[in-house]
């Protein structure tokens, strides 16, 4: 074992520097109030704002050398000082003594009183040396290498075999690796800080008139650069969408959703060997669930990406977890952040919106494999399918339909307008099911009129953006006799293949449009998983997507059966009586259904359905 012994070192307690999250007193509380009454009140505010401002930006950590007096701007750097100058590895005695961080604070502690009591340090320290709970209290106050052991690797495990030499020096190299990122980060926070000084600055000065009225359109000119040009042209329709995803709540609904998180981290904890050793980027990581999940299976590098406030409780979720020296949390839109990796191994992201396609998600994790994701890497999930099924349930009309026509004896008509338009996302239990049905299969009383029928397949190895505004045929025989159509159901099923993207492009995996996510995911339970959110499968926070259909207008011909009155409209101009065609079991409903982008709403769904004797008709998601 090598040994360090020096002359008596002193570290100044404190240390003459300031601290990173202290302000230093820049003058004695008689200047102070002198200066309060030289200047007036509005100026003083401004500038001590501004100085303090500076003090911050100047203020930077500086870590004090364990063993001399030599000052670094990081702890890996100093670890690297204290090897190669003095023959100490703190690394080495860490991993050997399998400390945890009160562990690690201890050991430094212990060394700075040795080297304060002008004591030799050796690496042969064992435990009982520094298992003393004076060695929790720092030596050193405000000691940057103690709030730079959040830097340091994790500790392998004790069964794990570690050279003295080489591994060590792995390690050195991949601490420097990720200091010089850590660095790139800085400045990039250091330059948006900047920025955001020189905005407050000018809001100071405009609040307060200090700008010249002939500067303003010259100072309106450079607001226009680059990427910004852009974004002052229109302002951004997803701002609400962030928004929606920054409380608690909605991630609390998400996470206690056991289909959903159940499956990620099930598919995710079967196949560790996908993971282990690589880079994984996670988009719309929420709470980091699922960047945990990854770096918990063996990840050596997890981008958690989010463009929602909530990225800032993801990297407390990440450091409480002792997860931070593997998961990276990034702020932004996907396809704005600059990762510091060329590719990615594998892209996890759970992108759905209810009837799949609603919030427009997806298309950021298709630019996300277009840009990053590596020939032969893993998309989780890989596949989804969008399934339709027509409904018969006329007691769920007369509940939330003709309910306006007679409200405790008024006639409340005028609510239903538009009642028609909009698709309903809602957790599909017909009021008129068969409780001593046997199975709850289509085709008993469930309201569910028809075969369900798979419409689309999405490859997400494939799929391009333009492949999500599509139409697509359905057929569908009726399981029983029904008096009406009452409308259609949407749903989809999702899949988590471990087969990897192969070089030439294909999946080679056997998900086909009419695979279903229960069959699928028996044929090989301890590889795939797969699930549904339909109406005969567990309850999920997606539910099903109901779309309501018009009753038919004016005398028709029985579709199989006859025809009978139905219930009115809101339309008052339309004088002929809605009537209902009652479909006999067998009949085939059948057409096209188109999902599309509306317009107005870049986020929303529109989803159109034509069917038999050319009716047709479109609902919104909005």
């Amino acid at each position: 074992m090598s040994s360090v012994g020096l002359s008596r070192v002193d570290h100044p307690r404190p240390h003459p520097h300031p601290h990173p999250h202290q302000h230093p007193r820049a003058e004695s509380d008689d200047d102070s109030d002198s200066r309060d009454e030289d200047e007036d009140e509005d100026e003083g505010w401004s500038d001590a704002a501004e100085e303090d401002i500076d003090n911050d930006e100047e203020e930077t950590p500086e870590v004090i050398s364990l063993l001399d007096d030599r000052v670094f701007p990081d702890v890996v750097s100093m670890l690297l000082h204290c090897r190669e100058r003095h023959g100490f590895d703190f690394l080495g005695v860490r991993q050997r003594l399998q400390l945890d961080f009160h562990g690690c604070v201890q050991l430094v502690n212990f060394i700075r009183q040795r080297v304060h009591e002008g004591l030799p340090v050796t690496e042969d320290i064992s435990w009982p040396d520094i298992n003393h709970d004076q060695y929790l209290k720092p030596v050193l106050d405000d000691d940057a290498v103690i709030l730079g052991l959040f830097d340091l690797p994790e500790v392998k495990p004790a069964g794990v075999a570690v050279s003295q030499g080489g591994d060590n020096a792995v390690i050195v190299e991949d601490l420097l690796k990720r200091n010089s990122e850590l660095q790139g980060e800085l400045t990039r926070v250091k330059a948006r800080f900047d920025n955001y000084r020189v905005a407050v600055q000018k809001t100071l000065d405009e609040r307060w008139g200090d700008v010249d009225p002939a500067e303003q359109p010259a100072e309106s000119a450079t607001k226009v650069r680059g990427k910004q040009n852009e974004a002052e042209k229109e302002e951004d329709e997803s701002k609400y969408y962030w928004e929606s995803y920054a409380g608690a709540d909605i991630h609390e609904e998400m996470l206690k959703d056991t289909v959903r998180t159940d499956a990620y981290r099930d598919f995710i904890y079967n196949n560790k060997h996908l993971f282990a050793g690589k880079t994984v980027l996670d988009i719309g990581c929420g709470t980091g669930i699922l960047s945990m999940f990854c770096a918990r299976a063996g990840a050596s590098r997890v981008f958690a990406v989010d463009a929602s406030a909530i990225i800032s409780k993801a990297q407390e979720n990440v450091f409480h977890n002792g997860l931070s020296s593997v998961i990276t949390c990034v702020s932004g839109r996907i396809e704005d952040v600059v990762l510091p990796v060329d590719e990615v191994d594998v892209i996890v992201s759970e992108w759905m919106g209810y009837c799949l396609l609603f919030e427009a998600m997806l298309p950021s994790v298709l630019w996300a494999r277009n840009r990053y994701l590596k020939p032969g890497g893993l998309l989780v999930p890989s596949h989804a399918n969008l399934w339709l099924a027509p409904v018969a349930d006329p007691q769920y009309v007369a509940d939330n339909v003709t309910f306006w026509r007679d409200v405790y004896g008024f006639d409340m008509r005028s609510m239903q307008a538009g009642i028609y338009d909009d698709a309903r996302v809602l957790r599909w239990s017909s009021s008129t099911q068969n409780e001593n049905s046997s199975d709850g299969s289509e085709g008993d009383d469930d309201g569910i009129a028809g075969s369900p029928i798979a419409f689309k397949l999405l490859d997400l190895y494939q799929t391009t953006t333009e492949d999500l505004s599509f139409t697509a045929p359905f057929a569908s025989s009726i399981a029983r006799d029904v008096d009406a159509l009452d409308g259609f159901l949407i749903w989809f099923d999702i899949f988590f293949s471990p087969s990897l993207r192969g070089s030439s492009g294909s999946t080679n995996t056997a998900i086909s449009l009419t695979s279903a996510a229960g069959p699928w995911a028996c044929a090989d339970p301890q590889n795939r998983v797969a699930f549904t959110t339909g109406p005969h499968g567990a309850p999920t926070h997606w539910k099903q997507g109901l779309l309501l259909a018009k009753p038919e207008r004016g005398p028709k011909e029985p579709a199989g059966g006859r025809s009978k009155p139905g219930p009115e409209t809101t339309d008052a101009a339309d004088k002929e009586k809605p009537t209902t065609t009652a479909l006999k079991k067998g009949y085939q409903v059948k057409g096209d259904i188109t999902f599309s982008v509306p317009e107005d709403h870049a986020r929303g769904l529109s989803v159109k359905v034509s069917w038999n004797d050319k009716r047709e008709q479109t609902w919104a998601l909005r």
